[in-house]
């Protein structure tokens, strides 16, 4: 399989499940504290990831958790958002403007920041309260720390058996999904490495991995025009856009939202002849270890690693590495 390497990919999951103690520790002590608000806050795809961190607890606790976009809170800010507040957030590089700006304007106010920053020496990683370095793997650090959240509101009694079981099998699970969908994935990016303009479409916690494609992907990373929609809104405008010939992929996860992608699912066939359905139960198989109650707090992960061997094929098909950008740090803006 081209770039892929399994081993490494194991060791970069139960790495990021073995910061757990390190995360109840930090969580432990902002709970004991006590505060007014969780703050998701991001910008492009950290702000995609903090999306689905707000999304998965709101049905389940009884915590005021918000998202805000960084820019957002910049500019409009939040008059809810007080010293009392606790800011969660993550960076790659640590040095992106609107993460500084925001994290800077909530150390104004006196919140608490606690921050996934990848390189520890950084600007924003000094500017944290409480700061985890440790690389990628950031939607399943947010999901670590909604999880200890959760527990400590007394909304999360099998939160030991659900880090048993993760901590036992994800890694293995998501390299077996992985490789059980390189041919789909090569398959897709053979017949899709040209579309004029792709729609993809998800809901709950697959929302923000299905925004987070769209724009961080096929956009930045494979020049590829998009446009990425929540189940619930496809029937408020796009259906009247699709035809025979449109480039819908639908993602369905496991959780409470899945009825919202199964209506898209179930109304594609009338219209288009170019739809492509990513299930994350499809790859049930593969999961085997881990409870079905638990599946749709790890769907997007299943999906995203099926959506890894498109990008694959995408970038040996389209001779475009995905490393190169025209415009993102080459210009100011």
């Amino acid at each position: 399989m081209i770039k892929f390497d399994e081993q490494k990919q194991i060791d970069s999951v139960n790495g990021a499940l073995a910061l757990r103690k390190e995360i109840e520790k930090i969580v432990d002590k902002i709970y004991d504290e006590g505060f007014d608000g969780i703050y998701w806050i991001g910008i492009g795809g950290t702000y995609a990831s903090s999306l689905q961190a707000e999304v998965y607890m709101r049905g389940k606790t009884k915590l005021p958790v918000f998202v805000e976009n960084a820019a957002q809170f910049i500019t409009t800010g939040n008059l809810r958002f007080t010293e009392k507040s606790v800011m969660i957030i993550s960076s790659v590089t640590g040095s992106t403007k609107e993460m500084i700006q925001a994290v800077a304007k909530a150390r104004e106010i006196g919140a608490r920041v606690f921050g996934f920053i990848d390189k520890a020496k950084t600007e924003l990683a000094k500017m944290c309260n409480y700061c985890i370095s440790y690389p990628v793997n950031e939607q399943l650090k947010f999901f670590m720390t909604a999880n200890r959240f959760m527990y400590r509101n007394h909304e999360f009694p099998e939160y030991d058996l659900y880090n048993q079981e993760m901590e036992a099998h994800l890694a293995q699970a998501l390299v077996d999904v992985e490789k059980a969908a390189d041919d789909f994935g090569k398959e897709f990016a053979k017949k899709h490495c040209e579309d004029s303009i792709h729609y993809f479409v998800g809901a709950g916690v697959q929302w923000g991995s299905t925004y987070s494609y769209a724009m961080c992907y096929w956009e930045e990373q494979h020049w590829l025009r998009t446009k990425s929609i929540t189940a619930e809104e496809f029937f408020h405008g796009m259906l009247e856009i699709v035809d025979k010939n449109t480039a819908v992929t639908v993602f369905l996860g496991e959780d409470e939202q899945r009825p919202l992608a199964e209506r898209v699912a179930a109304f594609l066939p009338k219209i288009c002849g170019n739809y492509t359905l990513i299930d994350a139960k499809d790859y049930a198989q593969y999961l085997q270890g881990i409870s079905t109650k638990f599946r749709g707090s790890i769907s997007h992960l299943i999906t995203h690693a099926v959506t890894q061997r498109i990008d694959a094929h995408m970038e040996i098909i389209n001779r475009h590495p995905v490393d190169i950008r025209r415009y993102y740090r080459q210009l100011d803006y």
